[in-house]
Parts: structure tokens; sequence; C-alpha cells
């Protein structure tokens, strides 16, 4: 069950597979400033294309994205 609601969380955006940062700050049961400020804080440990910002295109396409619940 928890697999199914960690791959309902994952977006294919520019091609990739991501997360909002605010599911996976959710998912840590964090606020989604503090993990952008740890991910700031140790960006050294990162791969370069770990984060990125969506622009408005990117956006707007999310927004269109409909998840359904499973079924109980």
């Amino acid at each position: 069950m928890q697999l199914q609601i960690i791959q309902n969380l994952i977006y294919e955006i520019r091609g990739q597979k991501v997360m909002l940062d605010f599911d996976l700050a959710t998912l840590y049961d964090n606020e989604t400033r503090a993990l952008k400020q740890a991910v700031k804080r140790n960006i050294m440990r990162f791969p370069k294309d770990f984060m990125f910002k969506l622009n408005k295109r990117n956006g707007r396409r999310l927004s269109q994205i409909v998840i359904t619940s499973p079924k109980a």
C-alpha cells in the first residue's frame, strides 16, 4: 500500500520522473521550507539535476493531472 502511495506521487515532467517538493516533505513528515533548506545546505551531496523549478507551462500541465484515490 505505501509503495502505491509513493508511486502515485511520481510525475513525468520534462522527460524526467520527479516528485514535487511538498509531496516529498509530507512523506518525511516535514515542512517544504525545511526540506528545501536542507537540500541547499547540503547541495554538494546531490547531483546537479537533483532539483529544478517548474516554469509556468509545466505548472499548468501539472495542474491538469487528476489523481484518483485507490478504491478501498
